[in-house]
């Protein structure tokens, strides 16, 4: 089956010369794949002709008038910006012209305009921004990292079935662990809304292994991190704080004085490899998960190297059919009844996950 991928080639901070030529080495790696770039048709063809490749000829380009500035309110690029490369690639999942779409545009424009046209997969209320995390075991999936401020217990056991349903699908793991994210492992700990959502987790069927603090997360304690999307991303934004810092650090020590230059020298291969062990580049790219389409959103800075990540995980979800995986999995558990938001825009942050 030929994977189609529409490409928001004007969003993040770079566009064109970093989202083509991105496209095109995906495509060299990915020969079931195809890419439309969508965008100012003037920028991408001109990118398109910089970038000498093979497999220029499973591109296509689809024209976009607008760019959705990445501080512009969500409810503008909504109602305004129809014809925003943005809005224009997701549409594209809607028609069935492409299976995912990859942006590294504005994230809470993209979550608007993906909701509104996509909508949410039966029995999910609100979808929920998820994404992978080394750990020292591997990796972990974290939701949600920004997308719902304000959870319902019934809404967080939504993110613990779609969570569980990513991780069996893309790490082949059978039956993952679930840690629901709180400020001690006693039961007795944290706010109603965490307490009552263990309650439902220990009924649900899902491997439920408990509470776990943040410490857990890089230990790699459960499969499957689940907190309301203010937590994630203050812990999310925290971790990438520390591991710039960290960097920095090292760095720092190692140019100190010309002796512990020559030692950097020695040092230089496990340097190198600690750098990609944490690399953040090779986890871009966040799903936008609980909707009735793939739309993977990639860190606004990221790279050639991090924006083919973002495609290749978009890729490896349309393979593994994660919309229709969550829905099974929704529809065979004993779910309690949705409690649909009061106001569908409630709760809503620009995460810049990844």
């Amino acid at each position: 089956m030929r994977v189609t991928i529409a490409v928001d080639a004007m969003g993040g901070d770079h566009g064109p010369p970093v989202t083509v030529a991105s496209s095109l080495r995906f495509l060299e790696e990915t020969p079931d794949a195809s890419i439309v770039l969508v965008g100012r048709e003037d920028e991408v063809r001109k990118a398109l002709r910089s970038a000498s490749s093979p497999a220029v000829d499973r591109v296509t380009v689809q024209p976009a008038t607008e760019i959705v500035a990445m501080n512009e309110p969500p409810a503008d690029a909504l109602r305004r910006k129809k014809d925003s490369s943005m809005r224009v690639a997701v549409n594209l999942v809607k028609s069935g012209q492409a299976q995912a779409c990859v942006s590294a545009g504005n994230t809470g424009a993209l979550m608007a305009i993906s909701r509104f046209v996509l909508k949410t997969l039966p029995g999910i209320d609100r979808p929920a921004i998820a994404s992978q995390l080394p750990t020292r075991k591997g990796v972990t999936t974290a939701l949600d990292l920004g997308a719902n401020v304000n959870c319902t217990p019934e809404q967080l056991l939504q993110f613990a079935v779609m969570g569980s349903a990513l991780a069996a699908a893309v790490d082949g793991i059978e039956r993952p662990s679930i840690g629901l994210l709180n400020i001690g492992e006693e039961d007795i700990k944290g706010n109603e809304v965490v307490k009552q959502t263990a309650e439902l987790l220990k009924t649900s069927g899902l491997n439920f292994y408990g509470n776990i603090e943040g410490t857990d997360i890089y230990k790699g304690t459960t499969d499957v991190v689940v907190c309301d999307g203010f937590v994630g991303n203050v812990a999310l934004k925290t971790s990438e704080g520390l591991a710039m810092m960290l960097a920095d650090f090292l760095r720092e020590e190692f140019t100190r004085s010309l002796l512990r230059k020559i030692l950097a020298l020695f040092s230089l291969p496990i340097l190198r490899a600690f750098k990609r062990r944490v690399d953040p580049r090779r986890y871009n790219g966040a799903t936008l998960i609980g909707l009735k389409g793939i739309v993977v959103k990639s860190h606004g800075g990221a790279d050639k190297l991090a924006f083919r990540y973002a495609l290749k995980k978009a890729y490896v979800e349309v393979t593994q059919r994660i919309p229709e995986r969550i829905e099974q999995r929704i529809a065979s558990m004993p779910m309690a009844a949705p409690a649909a938001a009061a106001n569908p825009r409630a709760g809503a942050v620009d995460a810049e996950a990844h």
